[in-house]
């Protein structure tokens, strides 16, 4: 592909794929350089947009003359990329393994805005984890006008977080409890199909607290940084957060309950919701889901409700394509650095 400016290691992955068709289609074009992650084939004909392009080997020379690399493989493939990338060249990173460099910066375009949407000097651009992402949206615009006492939000995360791992692996478990068959249990050494997990097994490799305490990490970080734009209003007070593991493939799904200092009618509480990253359904449309969402930019909210309890508190029922707001904020970041 001629005119090359990012390379791509995990070209296959799914967030690989998701950065393929968001670069494709933004404008101007951001374009790419396939590189296979190490569990992929290298060699391969495919296609970025409507261009034909091919795999390449990760290797020096594939990631030599780029203007960028994103890193969305595996964490194999991440680590290797990091030693091979010469330095000075930004790296935008999707996996999380290069959070804790010292020349790393949190990322997160759709909630920097203004004076903070700029090029930073960083050469790691850590693109924030797409469940603080869709908070800090959440919560960000509901305390620029109606302010928040404090929230409490549960967060339903999907097996694509995992990756092809961990959609396989639920698939596998759904088509195993059918057919009365033994569980693979790589990915959450647990039952997670038609199941709800508090924590995964103990010999995951991941942990979920660790998935949780890294959104609470992000959210503090992002809640933060909008707070300091130009006019912007106080920071929105950190919510309670609880992160469960639930048995869909794509998106997360938030119930999140908050008090507010002096509780706003619906009407204008949806109306002043709405922004150019949140659709919000009214009453009168039927709440949104994580397969609805599945393609869909930003985040919805909907199941709008006030709480019987408490007459200061609403209910919020949020979703978000977790996959698409990840390669969205790391594409933006990437026409930041052109």
């Amino acid at each position: 592909m001629a005119n090359v400016t990012f390379a791509l290691v995990g070209s296959d992955s799914l967030l690989g794929r998701e950065i393929r068709d968001v670069a494709s289609a933004t404008k101007p074009e951001v374009r790419l350089r396939l590189i296979a992650a190490d569990e992929e084939q290298p060699g391969t004909l495919t296609r970025v947009g409507d261009e034909p392009a091919v795999v390449e080997f990760l290797q020096a020379d594939s990631l030599a003359g780029v203007r960028g690399v994103f890193l969305a493989g595996s964490a194999a493939s991440g680590l290797k990329a990091l030693k091979l990338v010469r330095a000075g060249t930004p790296v935008i990173d999707l996996t999380g393994l290069a959070e804790d460099r010292p020349d790393a910066r949190l990322r997160a375009p759709m909630i920097e805005s203004g004076a903070g949407a700029t090029a930073s000097a960083a050469a790691i651009h850590v693109v924030a984890h797409p469940a603080a992402i869709a908070l800090a949206l959440f919560l960000r615009r509901l305390q620029a006008h109606h302010p928040i006492r404090r929230s409490v939000v549960l967060v339903l995360a999907p097996a694509s977080e995992h990756g092809s791992p961990g959609i396989t692996e639920l698939q596998h478990q759904t088509i195993s409890l059918l057919s009365f068959k033994p569980l693979p249990q790589v990915v959450f050494d647990a039952q997670s199909a038609f199941n709800l997990l508090a924590r995964y097994g103990d010999e995951a490799p991941v942990k979920l607290e660790d998935s949780e305490l890294r959104i609470e990490r992000h959210l503090a970080s992002l809640l933060s940084l909008a707070s300091h734009a130009p006019g912007a209003a106080k920071a929105a007070p950190m919510p309670s957060l609880r992160v469960i593991q639930a048995p869909v493939f794509h998106g997360y799904t938030f119930s999140a309950w908050v008090e507010f200092e002096d509780r706003p009618e619906l009407d204008p509480l949806e109306a002043s919701l709405a922004a150019a990253a949140i659709e919000v359904r009214g009453a009168a449309f039927e709440p949104p889901t994580n397969v609805g969402q599945a393609g869909q930019s930003g985040i919805t909210v909907g199941a709008i409700s006030p709480d019987r309890n408490h007459p200061q508190a609403c209910w919020f029922w949020i979703v978000s394509d977790n996959l698409r707001l990840s390669a969205e904020n790391a594409v933006a970041v990437a026409r930041q650095i052109l």
